[in-house]
């Protein structure tokens, strides 16, 4: 067995994790609906989700953010509410870069500590720890108390009489105050104000940004004059810039393993060209995995930004929801792999996070199983990284509607709550399965089936991919719009992988042609035993250029047979 893994990684927002309370109100409080804590991710837990056949934990919302939450008695300033989505506030409008979320502490003047703790933690249970970067942009109220000595804040020399300078954090609307198309008082005595109006973080540079607008986050300024044409001033290297690597250099140093950069292709590549090398001179393991929705710039951001990973959403996220959802055909998925021109295997697949609808929920499929084959595909196509979303294992609908964040089909990110199938499955620490219903208990064993041969099988590890669809288009006994199939070989161990999306069982004939033979090395054969490595069960199938292979699949299912050569 080779030491190459298959990086799986379980996302999982810190503050939802651990919070018990069944019966959480529409936009209530921390005391009313309660909240989860880092200390919840006990020795137990973290066995249990490295059984699951996670390899990485990505901690979603370590950072201080902006919040409703009063915590002056710990010296942290309190925010304004009209600047503030949500109760919580979302993880992504960083207050403190250098400081981590006190509603996550069991002992908020010893939050830092308990980060530390929760890092070795998971380290002893054998994952590797990823936590998010967000560079883009900060909380208006931005304001750092734990920053070490020596360290300038951000905004702090800044000369807001410039709408743009190479010297500033910030970017400002001159002599104009913010009047956002918000509520600006929200529950507050006194309207937020703000004089000059800084840009708003998604890239809004006027003093009116709205309701769907980040309008609780400001741009950071990494040196490119947006107001006038986005002409780029890197020399000298910006302020910036300096301030970003030391913030990096500051979290890789807590012997963290990779970060998650937010937003990534808002900020110029020219940056990550020069910042990752530096933290990765220090500490040449950490990853970097970049959120990037441009397909024109995926090659930047790999070969000149340095990234390691690139999240995989406009491509096979979008094409595998879509097949899923009987929007589209199985033939996509090639086309979606081939768009990527050889860099399929620096692409981060999902098929959940915070950002995208539950699979379960009305909006998606409405019924996890339909998420199975596109699961399989997902994890198995290739040897690049697989991320799920905590819950997505039992099928968490994410149709609660929970307060900032309605009823959208997504887990929120902005309010104090509960989610339900977690809370089952912990079942207060216990982990026994006793609270989960015999469904969530099947799905539960489907994905940790598929997640965990995804390291047992150097064919998925490591091994050659072959795309079998071009040779069963019109095929006389398979429906290319349903079904789609791939092989994966290593060594003498080869993996015929079949998938149906359709909504019943068929009984399909699959075309294996004769270049398949000659590219994987394969012997032609008229029978092999095969062993479907998700129920164990054994078929014989035969292998020839010219007689197709007889399969018969369930709905919404798919096989892996595993044939020794």
């Amino acid at each position: 067995m080779s030491d190459e893994k298959k990086i799986i990684i379980y996302q999982v927002l810190t503050r939802l994790f651990g919070n018990n309370n069944n019966h959480c109100i529409n936009n209530g409080d921390i005391v009313q609906n309660g909240c989860g804590k880092m200390a919840d991710f006990t020795v137990k837990a973290l066995g249990e989700i490295q059984k699951l056949g996670a390899t990485h934990i990505w901690y979603t919302g370590i950072i201080e953010h902006a919040t409703q939450t009063d915590y002056r008695r710990y010296n942290i300033r309190p925010d304004h509410p009209a600047i503030v989505k949500g109760k919580a506030g979302s993880p992504y409008a960083i207050k403190d870069y250098y400081d981590v979320d006190p509603d996550i502490a069991t002992d908020v003047s010893g939050r830092m500590k308990e980060f530390e703790n929760l890092v070795n933690r998971t380290h002893r249970a054998g994952l590797k720890v990823i936590i998010d970067f967000v560079p883009n942009h900060v909380a208006r109220q931005y304001h750092s108390d734990a920053q070490p000595d020596g360290t300038v804040e951000l905004g702090a020399n800044d000369d807001p009489t410039y709408a743009f300078s190479p010297y500033n954090n910030f970017y400002y609307i001159p002599q104009a105050e913010l009047h956002g198309q918000f509520d600006m008082k929200g529950s507050a005595a006194e309207p937020y104000r703000e004089y000059p109006a800084k840009a708003t973080g998604n890239n809004r540079f006027d003093a009116y940004p709205n309701i769907n607008d980040w309008y609780e986050t400001v741009k950071l300024n990494y040196g490119v004059d947006y107001p006038n044409g986005g002409t780029c001033n890197f020399s000298p290297i910006p302020d910036t810039w300096i301030k970003m690597l030391d913030i990096l250099l500051f979290w890789a140093s807590k012997n963290i393993d990779g970060f998650r950069c937010d937003m990534a292709e808002m900020v110029p590549v020219e940056f990550w060209e020069w910042v990752i090398p530096q933290v990765k001179e220090k500490h040449p393991k950490l990853l970097f995995i970049a959120e990037v929705y441009n397909p024109a710039e995926y090659q930047n951001y790999l070969f000149r930004g340095k990234f390691d990973y690139l999240y995989d959403k406009v491509g096979l996220y979008d094409t595998l929801r879509n097949v899923a959802c009987g929007y589209d055909s199985a033939t996509a998925i090639t086309r979606s792999w081939q768009s990527l021109g050889g860099i399929e295997k620096r692409m981060l697949n999902f098929l959940e996070n915070h950002d995208e609808q539950r699979i379960a929920s009305d909006f998606f499929a409405s019924d996890p199983r339909k998420g199975i084959p596109a699961l399989i595909v997902s994890a198995c196509m290739n040897t690049n990284p697989m991320m799920i979303y905590f819950g997505q294992e039992f099928g968490e609908l994410g149709m609660d509607s929970e307060g900032f964040s309605g009823r959208d089909g997504r887990t929120t990110i902005f309010d104090y709550w509960s989610v339900d199938t977690i809370r089952r499955w912990r079942n207060e620490g216990k982990f026994d399965g006793k609270m989960l219903t015999e469904e969530q208990k099947s799905l539960y064993a489907v994905y940790q089936k598929i997640l965990t041969l995804c390291n047992e099988e150097q064919a998925i590890v490591q091994g050659a991919f072959f795309d079998l669809m071009y040779a069963n288009q019109n095929g006389w006994r398979f429906n290319e719009h349903k079904q789609y199939t791939f092989l994966r070989k290593y060594k003498n161990e080869l993996l015929f992988i079949i998938v149906n999306f359709d909504g019943q069982p068929v009984d399909i004939a699959i075309n294996v042609p004769s270049h398949a033979f000659d590219f994987l090395q394969i012997p032609q054969m008229d029978s092999y035993e095969a062993t479907d490595l998700l129920t164990g069960k054994k078929e014989n199938i035969c292998l020839l250029p010219y007689k197709a292979t007889e399969v018969s699949l369930s709905r919404h299912s798919g096989k892996i047979l595993k044939i020794t050569i």
